[in-house]
């Protein structure tokens, strides 16, 4: 009884406070089942792998323990690194989702275990940074970038971007088991910071971004209004010449720098620099802003940076970050293949501020974006078993380099800074948030994914059975059921690979025109694609037993990138449907990189169900056969070459 009490407040307040947010609100992740389909194995092994492989992994490398022994419940010393803390909260975050889906009373224990020593590792004002409160005074000579004490080197320090990962993970924990107990930690934690922090007290930049997300997230489910008013306070301090840090370093390089986004106030900033993940973080923070508090002067530096990356800095795979030094954006243009860092984080970082991007405008430029980086540059960062992790993700490989932070060329089970398997782990359980969305009385179609949806429009309850083969198939069935007939529009997003745009803006085209147009029918007759923000608006009044059915033809495309891209001129990348594809030396004689590939080359869709999970092929018959995979898909056969573009024969 406590529990459903407690959940109907949250509900209560949350939706007080979303009448203030995003115009557009997406199904919760616990309203869309995924039981068979593309995506079921894979959250599957996410749910049974994944999460238990990286708590075991914390709990070897001591980042558990580092809780244990600050809190004075073990003895020992610090192990690892500062932003350590920040991996233990991601995966407790994933671990939360999985609960309200797939509830586990050994995982809810274990998670109580857990919070226990969060608890006992805070300090009385509420502080909670580990390796800090194990050195003490010692702490900077055993990270110097930890900082000589509290906040003295947030630039680097990473204590604020640990305790965001904290709030996001105590309110998925709470709203998982209506629990208050990590909640409470992350809500003393953050009046703590309400204490030192501020216009007429300390004023910091965080060095990593997160904090801001993770406040806003408090502020939603408690309804306090200094958490937002924090998160904006932290945003508003970049490129301000008129901060100040406590005990500032001036030694140290990097405060106010390009390299953290601190070079410019953020409604001034116009391009994407420095460090592809804090970027990100930041991006989708600001868009939680210009949401909240319709700001244009936020909306407007957001539109100008989006422009940027799709115009001049993303990877055809959806990857940012081309320069392994700062794991950062290039200048523009600046996308070379086989040095290509794009990041795993990164990718991630993209798919959080595209879909932001969604709620706030309704245009599904944003989805496309976020369709190509979750099934090409997110998806390729783990493994098929769950258990092995891309930390960089490049478009080219000779299968020798240890381009995988120099461990390996092929995906590694950990790394000393995993901050990509536990972002991985806590991501993946929430992918079946992102599928819908409502606005008023229209119900969005963002990704097609084989699903049963329990929703209500209007207040009235409905059904919405999803079913599908893609990505290796364009047809997708929806049967739309609401428990009495009632009018209300669908928006069926026609994503721009099927109109001859493989993503939004000019860096990258098609060179063969699609063959045929998107098909809708309802009840099995033909209805014209209207498409409005990328989306076709169906309205009418649906019964129950209703089905759309919409059908993308799927031929294989070439694409070719701008010119002013120096490393892919005169090269040639594959695509069919949402995927790309990439040969590997495990099909091509041990070749990839000298592949060339004749112009109009005819490929042949193949499905392999016993190879790697299931995919369909492309097979390029002639004097050179040609077999590419997935993108995702690469490296699952030990260290070979990799290529996704190709030289071309004449």
């Amino acid at each position: 009884m406590k529990l459903i009490v407690t959940t109907f407040l949250l509900l209560f307040v949350c939706k007080r406070i979303l009448a203030q947010d995003y115009p557009i609100v997406p199904v919760p992740f616990t309203k869309v089942k995924i039981q068979q389909g593309f995506w079921y194995p894979r959250l599957e092994t996410n749910r049974t792998v994944t999460i238990p492989f990286d708590f075991r992994k914390c709990e070897e490398t001591g980042r558990i323990d580092n809780f244990a022994v600050a809190g004075g419940l073990k003895k020992g010393t610090f192990r690892g690194i500062r932003y350590d803390d920040s991996d233990v909260f991601k995966v407790v975050e994933g671990a939360a989702y999985s609960l309200q889906t797939h509830y586990d009373s050994k995982l809810d224990r274990y998670l109580d275990s857990l919070i226990t020593l969060f608890a006992a590792a805070q300090e009385p004002d509420g502080y909670l940074f580990t390796i800090r409160t194990i050195l003490k005074d010692s702490t900077a000579r055993r990270d110097r970038d930890a900082g000589a004490t509290r906040y003295s080197f947030e630039a680097g320090s990473h204590e604020l971007y640990n305790v965001g990962h904290m709030y996001e993970a105590a309110v998925a924990h709470y709203q998982a088991t209506g629990k208050r107990t990590l909640l409470d930690i992350a809500i003393k934690n953050a009046n703590h910071l309400l204490s030192v922090i501020g216009p007429d007290k300390l004023v910091v930049v965080p060095g990593h971004q997160e904090t801001e997300i993770g406040l806003v997230k408090l502020y939603r489910v408690t309804g306090d209004k200094r958490y937002l008013d924090l998160a904006r306070f932290l945003l508003d301090m970049r490129g301000r010449a008129d901060k100040r840090e406590l005990f500032p370093d001036p030694a140290r390089s990097g405060q106010g720098s390009a390299y953290l986004q601190d070079h410019q106030p953020v409604t001034q900033q116009r391009e994407a620099v420095g460090h592809a993940v804090r970027a990100g973080y930041m991006y989708a923070a600001m868009t939680d802003i210009a949401a909240i508090q319709q700001d244009k002067a936020y909306l407007e530096a957001l539109l100008a940076i989006w422009n940027d990356v799709v115009e001049r800095k993303q990877y055809l795979t959806g990857g940012l970050g081309a320069r392994q030094h700062g794991e950062a954006f290039g200048k523009a243009y600046e996308l070379p293949n086989d040095v290509a860092y794009a990041e795993t984080c990164a990718a991630v970082a993209n798919l959080l501020w595209n879909h932001r991007m969604f709620l706030l405008t309704g245009e599904a430029k944003y989805m496309d974006v976020f369709e190509r980086v979750l099934y090409n540059g997110f998806l390729a960062g783990v493994s098929l078993e769950g258990d092995k992790f891309f930390y960089v993700n490049p478009l080219a490989s000779d299968g020798q380099r240890k381009f995988n932070v120099g461990r390996s060329a092929t995906r590694e089970p950990w790394f000393s800074t995993s901050c990509c398997p536990t972002n991985v782990v806590r991501f993946l359980p929430s992918l079946p948030g992102y599928v819908y969305a409502q606005r008023g009385n229209a119900l969005y179609v963002n990704l097609f994914v084989d699903s049963n949806t329990d929703l209500t429009v209007n207040s009235k309850p409905m059904i919405v059975r999803q079913v599908t083969n893609y990505p290796w198939d364009g047809t997708v069935k929806m049967t739309i059921s609401p428990k009495q007939a009632q009018a209300f529009d669908l928006l069926v997003r026609i994503p721009g690979w099927a109109t001859g745009q493989p993503m939004p803006g000019q860096l990258y085209s098609y060179r063969n025109a699609a063959s045929k147009k998107p098909v809708l029918t309802i009840n099995g007759k033909a209805v014209p694609v209207t498409v409005e923000n990328g989306y076709a608006r169906i309205r009418r009044t649906w019964k129950t037993g209703d089905v759309v059915a919409l059908t993308l033809d799927m031929p294989v495309r070439e694409v070719q990138a701008n010119e002013s891209v120096q490393e892919d001129k005169g090269r040639v990348a594959i695509e069919r449907g949402p995927l790309v594809y990439c040969a590997e030396g495990a099909d091509n004689n041990g070749r990839a990189l000298t592949l060339a590939i004749a112009p109009g080359q005819r490929f042949t869709p193949q499905p392999r169900k016993e190879m790697l999970g299931g995919i369909t092929v492309l097979q390029a018959a002639g004097s050179q056969p040609v077999t590419l995979i997935p993108y995702y898909a690469w490296s699952h056969r030990g260290p070979n070459e990799m290529a996704v573009w190709f030289g071309q024969t004449r």
